[in-house]
């Protein structure tokens, strides 16, 4: 299954680089063993990222960010098949599940809940 991983990337950081590059990197922690189990780990980031820097973006929050960013996560959700939230006040995660739900798309809370994850 094709899997966002959705928690907090912003949320929290008073959008300090280093503090979005650490949640970034707790996002990421899981991948590996999604990717053991079978599955494609996806991360918003991962696309968003470089289409923000492609497009001009320059400052965290500016436009391009909130033209970007979200969107991105909701055109994944078209495609995922699953969505992994890790725990973290985040409203764009909380809004992930809230599409995921909406479409009938399984939102598991733990690594250990994933279908294949041992």
């Amino acid at each position: 299954m094709l899997i966002l991983i959705a928690g907090p990337y912003r949320s929290g950081t008073d959008d300090d680089p280093v503090k979005m590059a650490a949640n970034l990197k707790t996002l990421e922690a899981p991948s590996y063993a999604l990717f053991k189990a079978g599955h494609v780990p996806m991360i918003g980031e991962w696309v968003a990222l470089p289409v923000w820097h492609a497009a001009g973006g320059a400052t965290i929050g500016d436009d391009l960010y909130e033209e970007i960013f979200h969107p991105v996560a909701h055109r994944l959700l078209q495609v995922c098949e699953g969505v992994l939230r890790l725990p973290g006040a985040s409203k764009g995660a909380d809004n992930d599940v809230k599409i995921a739900a909406e479409r009938g798309i399984p939102v598991w809370y733990g690594l250990e809940d994933v279908p294949g994850v041992a």
